[in-house]
């Protein structure tokens, strides 16, 4: 119901709005950039506009993989735009308009390009309607196999992918730094269930088809978004006033993975104890088994986790897998990135929070942890390439999840108990759902310890060398060997996502 109230109010702004043709009263119209800016992702998202809310409405039948798509986008120009570009990937559109006027379009690559009637004056909101068609496209590398983007499953289908998802089923301006709220429905063949992010509104049954309505009040980057559709056991209550639904697939054994993602609410708070405030409306899980599907995947409020990343029975790697990916809810969903370059920003201190469970929970603890890691050759992938390079081509390395997590637990070191937790608490306030850099993470840094830290945060997060250990293990005292401690869940080097 909120999207039909956004998108109605921002329609009868633009339509009361006087119409302004492209050049008239002396404005000049220029096109959108077809990229944000992002030095890694040239041609991820778009420029001049900002996108308020996306209200999406898709039809899809597992038996053909052939999904069908109605968006309807509320912008606002953020200059005098005489076109700009959404991203959408290989679907078939078939119509676009404009504040309600047909609108002109044309595709190259990845971009869908729209032509509005009449130029889009800076500052004022308007809406795009679109509706699509087609098989969605899903990426894979078969010799692993691996895939991403929309895959279907045996039963249905699962959207997960970074740096990008959201193009591959409804167009998008596809980038963190453009956050919009959703509402999405989704309609299946009768008997199937489809989860998105967010609260469930309802669900209506029709013709043998139902549709199943979703609501994302808090704003959320694109590639958190998803769609999971198949046949779950379903664990849905109330938690701390917040709607917590956990759906595993029903073809796995409740002994697998029910256990550990069963501890979501029992994670949270320990979370919230450490960071601050639950940042989001609502919680939950999706474990999907699908073989190709080896990461997990912070899609907010809902975490996706893999059912090949779960040993049978109760195990803590399990448990630390949940904690990872509950702690992106405020590093990287909440908190996100302002260019892809600042990914240690999620990913190191995902991992950290994962050490600071494994030790709240009675196993591994964080000084352990950090030896683990920090005794590895400085040439293994956990210490190189360094996790902040900008001029890196790659942000996606695996240092970014270690090496960013040994840095925290040095800072905290460096700058005292009191100081480093008024920092952590204070970065998830100061940009609740919104964009910041490592610039900014060592500006506050500084702020709250009253010291100077540049030096500091060079040699942790760029430089070729080991800084020296501020937190050694004593002699004697008996730690886990890398590989025990990696085998137990197949991560590539321990990595989740």
């Amino acid at each position: 119901m909120r999207s039909l109230h956004v998108v109605s109010a921002a329609l009868a702004l633009v339509l009361l709005a006087p119409a302004t043709p492209a050049g008239a009263g002396g404005i000049r119209f220029l096109p959108g950039a077809p990229g944000i800016g992002d030095p890694q992702y040239p041609a991820d998202g778009n420029g001049g506009y900002d996108v308020r809310h996306y209200d999406l409405a898709v039809r899809y039948q597992p038996a053909t993989h052939h999904l069908d798509g109605h968006a309807t986008v509320v912008a606002t120009a953020t200059q005098h735009l005489s076109r700009f570009n959404l991203d959408l990937m290989d679907l078939t559109v078939e119509a676009v308009t404009v504040n309600g006027r047909p609108a002109t379009w044309s595709r190259y690559a990845d971009e869908l390009v729209v032509t509005p009637s009449r130029g889009l004056p800076a500052g004022r909101p308007f809406v795009v309607d679109v509706r699509y068609r087609g098989v969605p496209r899903t990426f894979s590398v078969p010799e692993i196999p691996l895939e991403s983007l929309f895959m279907p499953t045996g039963d249905g289908a699962i959207v997960a992918g970074e740096p990008q998802s959201g193009a591959s089923w409804y167009p998008v301006n596809e980038h963190p730094q453009d956050k919009a709220t959703y509402t999405v429905a989704v309609t299946v063949p009768a008997g199937l269930t489809a989860l998105s992010n967010g609260v469930l509104l309802g669900s209506t049954t029709r013709d043998a088809w139902t549709t199943w309505r979703w609501a994302s009040t808090s704003p959320m980057a694109s590639y958190l978004s998803t769609v999971a559709i198949g046949r779950w056991r379903i664990d849905q209550h109330t938690h701390d006033g917040r709607q917590t639904i956990i759906a595993v697939d029903a073809t796995l054994p409740p002994t697998l993975a029910d256990d550990a993602v069963g501890r979501t609410d029992e994670i949270t708070d320990f979370l919230e104890a450490q960071f601050g405030p639950y940042p989001f409306e609502a919680n939950g899980a999706i474990v999907e088994q699908h073989e190709p599907l080896l990461f997990a995947l912070e899609t907010q409020t809902r975490p996706i986790y893999p059912a090949s990343f779960f040993a049978d029975g109760p195990n803590p790697f399990d448990d630390n897998m949940v904690a990872h990916e509950l702690a992106h809810q405020w590093f990287g969903d909440s908190v996100s990135v302002r260019y892809w370059r600042d990914l240690w920003l999620n990913e190191g201190f995902a991992t950290y929070a994962e050490w600071l469970w494994s030790e709240h929970d009675g196993a591994m603890s964080v000084r352990e942890w950090f030896n683990l890691f920090y005794d590895t050759p400085v040439e293994d992938g956990f210490w190189s390439p360094p996790p902040y390079d900008p001029a890196a081509a790659n942000p996606f390395v695996v240092s970014v999840y270690q090496r960013g997590a040994m840095t925290l637990h040095a800072l905290r070191l460096r700058i005292g108990e009191a100081a480093f937790w008024r920092t952590m608490r204070a970065w998830t306030a100061v940009h609740r759902h919104g964009n910041a850099s490592t610039p900014d993470f060592v500006a506050l840094a500084e702020h709250e310890s009253g010291q100077p830290l540049g030096t500091f945060f060079a040699a942790w997060l760029s430089g070729a060398q080991k800084p020296p250990n501020p937190d050694p293990l004593p002699p004697g005292l008996r730690k886990a060997s890398l590989p025990a401690a990696c085998t137990a869940v197949p991560h590539l080097n321990c990595r989740t996502a």
